[in-house]
């Protein structure tokens, strides 16, 4: 008898064991896609580890996807932030632990540190230099609004609009900023095309590049940036805080953060807080937010035409964000005197993604002549790009939220 209820208690056990088992969703219905979504993850990750292709946050975006998509492992659970709250009465006992790492994305929190320390690594001295370089970096924004108007058409909800076109301003932060406050519901596909896209600055951007210029523009020589002073890179981050958040209160938290940095990194007295923000702080968030957004990318929200949609509608936002930086400054040309020609290419860097897209003028002005040194003209709309991603976040919040 001992015997009998032995092996009963053995058999129940095994099969409690495999109904358990994650491997037994894979037999389900919707099972496939489960697997259609750890390979891609896969394919993420080689992209990341074998590519480069921005590893410090696909690594870890590819591997918070993977570690969602794994049956039974209930680390994250899209219904405790459904129709963008978070369900506090269910979250005690029902969370696992991603659920309290997207807590950072969800409250805003990640990006705005990043912010911060996108700020301390940030040099505004071409921008100051050369103050036009402000409106290369709106130009660049183009591919912001000209795709919020193409989703739109494509039947998609205002807020999905806004929260897909801010793609074009090629920035992650706050791409997820925005997102994360409109639409969460496609913060996973829309984070991913956000850094996909930001990776292949080297591959999109020079057919634009070339295609709308001629090769007597793109070896325009520039004149030297005058040097800009101590006092001036101290005053720059706090006036541009106060009169953006005077204009946009709803871009304060992300021009805030990202002067902060700055400011911290230029008054030269907390150096010890700068390198923080720069270093340790920065690298700790990089992981939380790349692993909490990866794994917002479940079967259920990624498997469907709307992903490819928004992949689709990304990659067009970007270009146009790339034709509207350099379409600019050809306009500009034709009102400036011919010593102050503006070499066009230099304005494709006014799309968010520093300091890549500067490097891409740098590469692209001096294939047509190697003397041509355009990368710190090209920073200037390279970081404006940056103030102006996060001014149009704004605005598409105040509208919007």
């Amino acid at each position: 008898m001992t015997h009998i209820l032995a092996e009963s208690f053995i058999v129940e056990s095994i099969e409690k064991f495999l109904s358990n088992s994650g491997f037994m969703v894979f037999f389900e219905v919707e099972g496939y896609k489960f697997i259609i979504m750890v390979l891609i993850a896969f394919v993420l990750l080689y992209l990341a580890i074998k590519k480069q292709f921005e590893p410090l946050l696909l690594l870890p975006i590819a591997f918070g996807m993977l570690l969602t998509n794994l049956p039974g492992a209930e680390m994250f659970h899209s219904e405790l932030f459904a129709d963008g709250h978070v369900h506090w009465d269910i979250f005690v006992g029902t969370a696992g632990l991603i659920d309290y790492l997207y807590l950072g994305v969800k409250l805003g929190i990640y990006p705005c540190l990043i912010f911060v320390g996108v700020g301390a690594m940030t040099d505004f001295g071409p921008l100051i230099a050369n103050p036009k370089s402000f409106l290369l970096g709106a130009a660049a924004q183009l591919g912001i609004f000209a795709t919020f108007l193409g989703a739109f058409a494509l039947g998609f909800a205002p807020n999905e609009c806004a929260s897909i076109g801010i793609i074009g301003g090629a920035d992650g932060p706050t791409s997820i900023f925005l997102t994360s406050k409109l639409a969460p519901e496609l913060l996973g596909p829309i984070a991913i095309a956000a850094y996909s896209y930001m990776a292949l600055v080297p591959v999109i951007q020079p057919p634009i590049m070339n295609m709308l210029t001629t090769k007597k523009e793109r070896m325009i020589k520039m004149s030297q940036l005058r040097q800009v002073s101590k006092a001036e890179k101290i005053i720059f981050p706090i006036v541009i805080s106060v009169i953006i958040s005077w204009i946009l209160p709803d871009a304060a938290p992300l021009i805030g953060s990202l002067m902060l940095g700055n400011l911290m990194k230029e008054c030269g007295v907390v150096d010890r807080l700068s390198k923080t923000v720069q270093n340790e702080l920065m690298n700790i968030i990089v992981i939380f937010l790349g692993i909490s957004v990866g794994a917002t990318a479940t079967a259920a929200s990624f498997m469907n035409w709307r992903t490819i949609g928004i992949l689709l509608l990304g990659i067009i936002a970007f270009s146009f964000g790339t034709a509207g930086g350099v379409l600019l400054a050809k306009l500009m040309n034709v009102f400036l005197p011919e010593n102050k020609k503006i070499n066009p290419l230099i304005g494709s860097a006014g799309v968010s993604a520093v300091p890549m897209a500067a490097r891409v003028s740098q590469s692209v002005g001096q294939k047509e002549n190697p003397s041509n040194f355009l990368l710190m003209h090209a920073m200037g709309p390279n970081v404006a790009g940056v103030v102006g991603s996060a001014v149009a976040a704004g605005i598409l919040l105040a509208f919007m939220g």
